[in-house]
């Protein structure tokens, strides 16, 4: 029987986890104490046993190989029919639902994300486009004042309205270009 592969080998209080299908649970335990285990039985336990729908369940972690091991665990217990399981990182997660919601937000979905370097690079790109030295003008602190503005879902002719001194109206000029 399925339930008692899924359930075989768990202690009572990890078993407790499994079968607490109802409500929040929160599991806080120390390291090498089956953490992963309980999480990917429940996973299993909730589809194999419960016939929850796999698109119906999401499990979040932080780092891809946590999301791997934690993917094929389940699927060497349900096997083919956990394909569809959402196991993933944080950053995975945003960035899926994004790609396929962002045309709700009328753009496209070939987005790219910059990380801290990237987002330097452009910055001075920018400020040498415009003719200025990124010497004199700091690129992180251009960097830093437009993704305030963006924080503030502030686009380029908000921001330049708003802009209180004659660094934020050049900020505001760059960030428009």
């Amino acid at each position: 029987m399925l339930a008692d592969s899924i359930l075989e080998g768990l202690n009572p209080e990890q078993l407790r986890a499994v079968e607490t299908t109802e409500g929040p649970l929160l599991v806080l335990a120390g390291a090498g104490s089956g953490k992963t285990r309980v999480l990917t039985s429940r996973i299993a336990y909730l589809i194999g046993v419960c016939g929850i729908p796999t698109d119906s369940i999401l499990a979040v972690t932080f780092t891809n190989k946590a999301a791997g091991e934690m993917r094929e665990r389940v699927e060497k217990m349900l096997g083919p029919i956990s394909g569809n399981l959402w196991i993933s990182t944080f950053h995975s997660m945003c960035v899926r639902i994004l790609r396929r919601d962002i045309g709700a937000l009328e753009r496209s979905r070939g987005f790219v994300i910059y990380d801290d370097a990237d987002s330097l690079s452009v910055s001075k790109q920018v400020l040498k486009r415009h003719g200025l030295d990124p010497r004199q003008y700091e690129p992180k602190k251009l960097r830093w004042r437009i993704d305030e503005w963006k924080n503030q879902g502030l686009l380029p002719a908000a921001a330049a309205s708003q802009a209180s001194d004659i660094d934020d109206e050049l900020s505001a000029e760059l960030y428009a270009s």
